[in-house]
């Protein structure tokens, strides 16, 4: 019966939601609707000549009551500039020219520019909280409530309370509040919300789990690594929202041109009004006063300050779509100018988890018991490798290891069942006197070599494996028009080189720690018309991340620093997103160019038009209303694309 209520109650809660936004919505669209009416009304009037007392004041005071709802809103806007200091805005131009339209007897003109203005910005308003909305949509996840183990029981209270190290419950269909990990067996995730990737996550006992993936299958258990506000999920919806804030060089130069702009192009109308006076045989004021008029009208920027950064709006949502979050507009651009990539091995390329490749026994033992020794060994060990090594079926118990050392840079020394044993690499063999076969030089792969009492046992060849998508990423990324492609990888030199020949990369250096990394990125960004984009694990390649042109994380999801140092994230750890982002960044570069094409090309034909008296005031209203709704439909353009 409580539940029954607590339900109830909810779906009114959402009830009253809609109704309120749908009132806020016809509150919105009311004053422009009025004006409407009054306006079509106003103009069958005069046009069938319907009503004879519909002149003089009556007319002014009806186009007035027209006006007034779409107007003043301009006017006041326009005056809070001009306190403000910023005398020569759009709001100034409109302003402007629907006064001074009523002035010489223009009434319909008037209503008319601020209707179609004032329905132009609705517009404009509308697509851009869509485009905002979809940002925010596609990463706010974050769930009202979190089911706590406490004093015996579960209880739901604010995720934001909940602490690290606390046990919580996410039922079927539910989202994981915070960060953890999983104490149940296994769960089946979808973690779309959050990486864009639509296929369900596996993840099993003891593995991160992040907030906002969806439980899909049974009741789980996770207990929290993280606070609320220091969740992953948390982090990158700020990040996300605030990349609005970072603006690309072409939008803060559009904003600049627009104060410029603008006070040119009152001054022009002012000379446009005036000058002709001293040129012209038959000079009417009234005249005049309307091309100037109408010369504001189509020259208000209105189109260009508002559908370049709705297209930039709709180049990030597109992006966070497909598990790619852009720090900023700005690294949007930054993308299509990338001509270099520089990219890590181990966890970009490969998936960062080592595994046996082949198992070389030259011992008096059997493999199994060769390996027994082997892994009593690793087991002191915290290293990669030694837990690829301790994957190996066999049970080790009665192999125990004691007296073990390590030798730094070459292995481990101990003692397994009253027999000496060296477990490393060729180096640690020499230098205890220990025989390698030859062929072991060749080997690219890393190599555990193994002796036993003072003989060379065998070795145990470990390899890293590629991404399912690394070929494809290399190939899309020189099909982008990507010149040069570098790897430089902390991993030995051999393997590394093995692997950029696998995948036909340009050129390669290996056994790099992370300065010599961030040393090799600033020598290629001092080549002329260099710009560098490194892509890297996010974990121990942040100097590197921060010192290219463009960072991009691998991963990131579980990284902090990634999120911290990068200014591009790959949600779905996919290698190849990376040349999606560089095609969704050419793409929102494309439409924003083609707005600026629009404005600046429609713009200045009726500019020429309206000087010289061949375009009427109607016909600037629309010239102007229809380059910014073209140019917003353009922009819109973006949120329905698809790459591939």
């Amino acid at each position: 019966m409580k539940k029954k209520k607590l339900q109830l109650r909810e779906l009114k809660g959402k009830q009253s939601t809609v109704i309120s936004a749908s009132e806020k919505k016809l509150k919105t669209y009311l004053p422009a609707i009025f004006s409407f009416v009054m306006l079509i009304v106003g103009i069958a009037i005069d046009y069938f000549d319907a009503f004879p007392f519909f002149k003089g004041w009556v007319r002014i005071v009806w186009y007035t009551v027209a006006y007034i709802p779409v107007g003043f809103p301009v006017i006041k806007e326009g005056w809070e500039s001009i306190k403000n200091g910023d005398f020569f805005t759009e709001f100034f131009l409109m302003s402007i020219a629907t006064l001074g339209a009523f002035a010489i007897g223009e009434y319909p003109e008037g209503v008319a520019v601020m209707l179609f203005y004032a329905v132009g910005e609705l517009f404009q308003n509308a697509a851009v909280n869509r485009a905002k909305g979809n940002i925010r949509a596609l990463l706010d996840a974050r769930p009202d409530e979190a089911l706590v183990y406490r004093n015996g029981d579960f209880v739901s209270v604010n995720p934001e309370t909940v602490n690290i190290g606390e046990k919580i419950q996410v039922r079927v269909g539910e989202k994981i509040p915070l960060d953890g990990k999983l104490l149940s067996n296994k769960a089946s995730l979808n973690t779309a919300a959050i990486t864009g990737e639509s296929k369900p996550d596996t993840i099993t006992q003891n593995e991160k789990v992040f907030a906002g993936s969806i439980n899909l299958d049974g009741v789980i258990e996770v207990e929290t690594t993280k606070k609320f506000k220091d969740s992953s999920i948390a982090r990158i919806l700020e990040m996300v929202q605030n990349a609005t804030a970072r603006k690309s060089k072409t939008e803060l130069f559009i904003r600049k041109f627009a104060r410029i702009y603008t006070p040119i192009v009152v001054f022009l109308a002012i000379g446009l009004t005036l000058l002709p006076y001293f040129f012209v045989d038959e000079y009417v004021f009234r005249d005049w006063l309307y091309r100037a008029l109408i010369f504001l009208v189509i020259s208000c920027p209105c189109a260009l300050v508002i559908s370049i950064p709705l297209g930039y709006f709709g180049g990030l949502g597109a992006a966070s779509r497909n598990g790619i979050l852009f720090k900023g507009a700005s690294f949007l651009d930054a993308m299509t100018k990338v001509n270099t990539v520089v990219i890590d091995k181990t966890g970009t390329v490969t998936k960062g988890v080592f595994k046996i490749k082949e198992v070389i026994n030259t011992s008096a033992f059997a493999e199994v018991e060769f390996m027994k020794y082997l892994m009593a060994m690793e087991e002191q060990s915290t290293h990669p490798i030694a837990k690829a090594i301790l994957e190996y079926k066999a049970d080790g118990t009665d192999f125990k290891a004691s007296e073990v050392s390590e030798v730094a840079g070459k292995g481990l020394k101990g003692t397994v069942n009253h027999k000496q044993v060296l477990v490393g690499n060729k180096a640690l063999m020499t230098s205890n006197s220990v025989d390698v076969p030859p062929e072991t030089d060749v080997i690219v792969e890393s190599i555990v070599m193994v002796a036993i009492d003072g003989k060379f046992a065998g070795y145990v060849t470990i390899a890293d494996e590629l991404k399912e998508d690394a070929h494809h990423t290399i190939q899309q990324i020189r099909e982008a028009g990507i010149a040069k492609i570098i790897m430089l990888s902390g991993d030995k030199d051999s393997i590394t080189q093995q692997v950029a020949k696998e995948l036909n990369i340009d050129w390669a250096k290996g056994g790099l720690l992370p300065e010599d990394k961030l040393n090799e990125v600033e020598k290629l960004k001092e080549q002329p018309e260099s710009t560098v984009a490194f892509m890297g694990d996010g974990i121990n390649d942040a100097p590197v991340l921060a010192a290219s042109d463009v960072g991009i994380a691998m991963g990131g999801l579980g990284s902090d620093v990634a999120i911290e140092t990068a200014d591009v994230i790959i949600q779905t750890d996919q290698p190849s997103r990376m040349a999606r982002g560089i095609q969704i960044g050419r793409s929102t570069r494309r439409i924003v160019w083609q707005n600026i094409g629009l404005a600046f090309g429609v713009k200045g034909i009726f500019l020429i038009l309206g000087a010289i008296g061949l375009a009427t005031m109607w016909e600037a209203v629309f010239a102007d209303v229809g380059v910014s709704f073209v140019a917003i439909l353009n922009a819109i353009r973006l949120q329905k694309m698809n790459w591939k």
